[in-house]
Formats: C-alpha cells, sequence, structure tokens
C-alpha cells in the first residue's frame, strides 16, 4: 500500500495532474514524457523543396509543449514544414474531431491527418486553424477536413486514422507555433 500512495505522490507531484480534458475527450499527448520518441520533424526538403525548421520540447510554468519553428518556401515546389506522430491505437468510431491547445506567432497553421486509406505520401486530410501569442483551444471537427484527392473518402474515419500532423503549409512565411495538447472529442 504504501508503494502505491509513493507511486501517486511521485506521478502527481513530479509530472504534475492530468491534462484537463472535457468529458469524452481522449487526450494524446501532452508533451511530458519524452515526446521526441513519438514526434518526428519534417520538411518538404524530403521531395526537393528549401523549407527548413526544426522543433524543440521545451517546458515552461510547469507546462511542458512541442514548439516548431522555421521558414515555409515555395521555391523548388516546396511548401511545408510540419511534426507528425503515429497514433498508438485506433479511435472510438464515436470520435467526432481533433482538439488542440495552442499559441503561436499569429499566422494559420493546419492539421493533417492519414489513414489507413491514405497510402501515397501526398494524400491526407487537412484542416486549417489560426492562432494567437495567447494559448487557445482549437476543435476541429472531422466534417471540416479536407481529403487531399478524389481518390480518398470525404471525410475521415477515426477508427482508421494512423497519424496527426502540425503543418506549416502551402505559402512563404516564418513559422512559430507551440503545442501544448493534442487530443480528440
Amino acid at each position: 500500500m504504501r508503494y502505491v500512495l509513493k507511486l501517486i505522490f511521485l506521478v502527481f507531484f513530479v509530472l504534475g495532474p492530468a491534462p484537463s480534458a472535457t468529458a469524452g475527450d481522449e487526450m494524446i499527448e501532452n508533451f511530458v514524457i519524452e515526446p521526441e520518441t513519438r514526434w518526428r520533424f519534417f520538411a518538404d526538403m524530403v521531395m526537393g523543396g528549401v523549407s527548413t525548421g526544426q522543433v524543440t520540447f521545451p517546458s515552461e510554468d510547469g507546462q511542458a509543449h512541442a514548439h516548431m519553428t522555421g521558414v515555409v518556401s515555395t521555391q523548388n515546389n516546396g511548401g511545408f514544414i510540419q511534426i507528425r506522430m503515429n497514433l498508438p491505437d485506433a479511435l472510438p468510431s464515436e470520435t467526432t474531431g481533433v482538439r488542440l491547445s495552442v499559441r503561436g506567432n499569429n499566422q494559420r497553421y493546419f492539421v493533417h491527418l492519414r489513414t489507413s486509406g491514405t497510402v501515397l505520401p501526398w494524400q491526407y486530410y487537412q484542416a486549417g486553424f489560426d492562432v494567437t501569442g495567447e494559448w487557445s483551444e482549437v476543435l476541429l471537427p472531422f466534417v471540416d477536413f479536407k481529403a487531399s484527392g478524389r481518390l480518398l473518402r470525404s471525410v475521415p474515419r477515426p477508427e482508421s486514422l494512423k497519424s496527426i500532423a502540425i503543418v506549416a503549409y502551402g505559402r512563404d512565411h516564418v513559422a512559430e507555433i507551440d503545442v501544448r495538447e493534442v487530443g480528440f472529442y
């Protein structure tokens, strides 16, 4: 029994309380424990583009987050930087959207979802959102995601989701975005 109480104390006081979430939410990331093992940075350089950037995982006021920065360039058929995480498990079929806690440099960013049906590298589902310098919650219903091509379903199915990405995309700009939580509702 003492061991269990010590473990509870350790988890709560060292790692902090669990991030807040509303009923029905499934929070998949709060960037507390080794997020670099789950999140990967990609740029259009893999396809000949010239965009550059990086991701770090700092902590501020006791709250961990991902910090993606870079320069997005449409030169040489480029135009994106992103951080992506493979989803470990299928989501319940009643899941209706993506929930983020974000802030940034007053720009528009995107979430890209890949499913079991997005087999080609250029296939994804995309929804945009705007950020400000203050932390805010963003809710993106699956019905608002647009397929990147006609061969894909019109709306992604939650149980077929394979990865989620935060993306700076489509225009020449300086990117800077912080992501504190990633979840589904």
